[in-house]
């Protein structure tokens, strides 16, 4: 049996499991005695219709509301959940389906109702209703739904792709947020530390450092260091320093790498001191570098699904660098390659041999390593690129350990 998700908000307003919200149908709070007919309660929300009749549970209330909510969702023709077999409740309407959209997010938390969601557009197929304004004013906005509605982005009337860039800007400029200041924080102390240089100006001093490498010269008599090494930052403060490549592919299994990495290109765009081209590919190959100011623009410019050629990217990739030495190409692909797999390697050894510094993500998302081809992936580590799934709160740490050119942090998991 597969049960569906019950997590609820309970009538005093707090997040919690389906028992916040009171025993037997009832919706006040659960005391000790009432923990049998609590554990009951929840069975009878999890198992639906005939299923639950064992449990001499009957729901009223808000119960009951939830569990037409899940019923409409995960029920076998409408009267329980635990059939393989199952078929909608939803009726094949966008004013039904935003009801039922509306009804879960009174009854569900952000989390629970994110979930419900992409069960409902897998089971019952309900994408081209996403192709309804009032469809996409009703749902709850998170990377999988940005990336949903790219991959319809080609079949989106005209009405609809104001309301789907509303949807996808305020997912974009939440994830700004969250990720913006630490990424650029992060790689302005890397750039820093990676451009010192050991006869600097007194205005280009590196004063921390300088004083922690020459401790062992303090005069206690005259209570001063006598430093016999300076370090300092160079002078290029405002040119660029490093220059990064994102090689990005936008099969449809890559959908919340795009979104991310789109984010992050934005975010190392607006860095001075960074020159970042973001490439998109599947057999062909697009570059939206001229359109980093703007991450929904570069979304909106990527087209989710078909094949894929790696080795053409990375030919594309390698025929913009001008400065290897200072250049990192961050790959982000399943490495399923269907180009001419041993010129894909040979590109990335003489991109490695040439001084570029060759990172390869397998994903940029928090869900974990995706399936992916092993035989690449060894492939690519006995070249000194090693692949590895990436999450978004680790990705300024990867950029931040390129720049510097010492080991990546690559995950335990990877």
């Amino acid at each position: 049996m597969t049960a569906a998700p019950v997590e609820a908000t309970g009538s005093t307003g707090s997040t919690g499991s389906a028992g916040s919200a009171g025993p037997t149908g009832s919706n006040g709070p659960t005391g000790p005695t009432d923990v049998a007919g609590e554990r009951l309660r929840r069975w009878r929300l999890v198992l639906g219709g005939d299923d639950a009749d064992g449990t001499g549970c009957v729901l009223a209330g808000q119960d009951a509301a939830m569990d037409g909510a899940l019923t409409a969702l995960y029920g076998k023709d409408g009267k329980g959940r635990s059939g393989r077999d199952r078929s909608a409740g939803l009726g094949a309407s966008a004013p039904s389906v935003a009801r039922w959209l509306g009804d879960i997010r009174t009854y569900f938390p952000s989390s629970v109702v994110q979930v419900m969601q992409r069960d409902a557009i897998d089971r019952l197929g309900l994408s081209t209703l996403l192709l309804e304004p009032e469809m996409l004013e009703a749902v709850e906005a998170d990377v999988h739904l940005v990336g949903t509605l790219l991959s319809l982005n080609k079949a989106m009337p005209e009405t609809t792709k104001e309301t789907a860039r509303a949807v996808v800007r305020k997912v974009v400029e939440d994830l700004e947020k969250r990720l913006a200041s630490r990424t650029r924080a992060t790689l302005t102390g890397a750039l820093d530390r990676s451009t010192r240089i050991s006869r600097p100006r007194h205005h280009d001093i590196d004063w921390n450092r300088t004083i922690a490498a020459n401790l062992k010269h303090y005069l206690p008599e005259y209570r001063t260091i006598v430093p016999e090494r300076l370090i300092g930052y160079g002078r290029a403060s405002q040119s660029v320093k490093k220059e990064v490549v994102l090689c990005i592919d936008q099969s449809g299994s890559m959908a919340a790498s795009v979104v991310y990495a789109s984010v992050f290109g934005a975010v190392l765009a607006s860095m001075r001191s960074i020159a970042t081209r973001l490439v998109v590919f599947d057999t062909a190959v697009v570059d939206l570098t001229d359109q980093l100011d703007d991450p929904v623009d570069v979304l909106f410019g990527t087209q989710l699904g078909g094949g894929t050629d790696i080795n053409r990217a990375l030919a594309y990739c390698q025929s913009q660098i001008t400065r290897p030495a200072d250049t990192v190409v961050v790959l982000i692909s399943d490495l399923y390659e269907g180009g001419i797999r041993d010129e894909m390697l040979k590109r990335v050894a003489a991109m490695k041999a040439s001084g570029v510094q060759f990172v390869t993500l397998l994903a940029l998302s928090d869900e974990g390593a995706p399936a992916y081809d092993r035989e690449h992936a060894a492939a690519l580590a006995a070249l000194g690129a090693p692949a590895f799934a990436c999450t978004p709160d680790l990705f300024p740490e990867v950029m931040a350990a390129a720049i510097e050119k010492r080991p990546l942090p690559i995950p335990d998991t990877a």
